[in-house]
């Protein structure tokens, strides 16, 4: 509590804080009741909804929540689903550590014997930055359909070279792949086809943090792939083959966390341009498999733009070379949902 003029001011939300750089390090994470503190610009759909599913109370973010440069929903989300958002300036990061308690009030955060001053982002804060952004969409379109061209062009013959398929990868042969990664609406879209999986039993293929929604259902992957920066260790240990997606030059950042871990002795790795989802859909179908099921992939300009990619080159030729053999479920759960 506070004092002002002699009036006793009880905080808006207090609890332990959480803090990470990187946001998606906070999948999976069980935050009942703590205050998230990250430093996250332009907060995205997939990390807002592992945000909520996490249980946070609130967040703190050192970032710019929403900056208007596009339309993206995933402050909304947080503010629909009652959790506050409150921002500080990108230098008050460093003085929050794991574990602390804290109090924040109306404009100031209180941390032991630091003092913090913050500003709620507020529902109105993101109508008028939407707003705003949605003026920008069409020059941002063009921008984005620029850059993905003169990456097609440039990539095309590299999408097209075979990849050096792993032992495991034989097993897909004539079978459906389902690949799952952690992208919006991912969890629900997964529930959603729960039938199609237990009839067709397809070989789990997971990129990054799908893994951990994998488990999540129930489903132990057979494959994880990606650079290993959002999955949990837990998920790393369930026994599925780890392929590490490595840099065309075969600089390979996952493979100093699975050494740590000692994951590294059997791990498999694959240099190849693109994103890692685009590489699980390439070993797919160079492993023929029968179909290729997508949950939680990139598709559009937004889910790229969130990422901080201003284009899709790469993931524009592979799905072309993948044709009907590719079904990306992407937002089925909506075909669902009764109001």
């Amino acid at each position: 509590m506070s004092t002002l003029m002699g009036v006793v001011q009880k905080p808006l939300l207090q609890g332990e804080v959480v803090v990470s750089a990187i946001t998606k390090r906070l999948a999976g994470l069980n935050l009942n009741g703590k205050i998230a503190v990250i430093n996250h610009l332009d907060l995205d759909e997939t990390a807002a909804e592992s945000l909520i599913a996490s249980g946070t109370a609130g967040i703190v973010n050192a970032s710019q929540t929403m900056s208007g440069a596009y339309p993206s929903r995933g402050s909304l989300m947080l503010l629909s689903a009652q959790i506050p958002i409150y921002e500080i300036s990108p230098s008050a990061f460093a003085l929050f550590e794991n574990g602390m308690m804290a109090e924040i009030y109306e404009d100031t955060i209180r941390m032991g014997r630091y003092s913090v001053p913050c500003r709620a982002f507020e529902t109105r804060n993101w109508l008028q930055l939407y707003q705003s952004a949605q003026q920008n969409v069409n020059q941002l379109l063009e921008q984005f359909i620029e850059n993905t061209l003169q990456y097609a062009d440039a990539e095309k013959s590299l999408i097209m070279q075979k990849l050096e398929l792993p032992p495991v990868a034989h097993e897909i042969a004539g079978r459906h792949a389902l690949i799952v990664a952690r992208g919006s609406g991912c969890r629900q879209d997964l529930a959603a086809i729960s039938d199609y999986i237990r009839a067709r039993h397809p070989v789990a293929i997971a990129v990054d943090g799908g893994a951990d929604l994998l488990l999540e259902q129930g489903i132990v992957p057979r494959i994880i792939i990606g650079d290993m920066d959002s999955v949990s260790s837990q998920a790393l240990g369930c026994g599925a083959e780890l392929i590490v997606h490595a840099y065309p030059d075969g600089t390979a950042p996952g493979m100093a966390r699975l050494a740590g871990l000692e994951l590294d002795k059997t791990v498999h790795m694959i240099a190849a341009i693109g994103t890692s989802e685009d590489v699980a859909m390439r070993l797919a179908d160079q492993a023929k498999a029968e179909r290729i099921v997508a949950v939680g992939t990139r598709s559009n300009m937004i889910d790229f733009l969130e990422k901080g990619r201003k284009g899709m080159g790469s993931t524009l030729l592979t799905r072309l070379s993948l044709g009907e053999k590719l079904i990306d479920i992407k937002g089925i759960q909506t075909l669902f949902h009764t109001p």
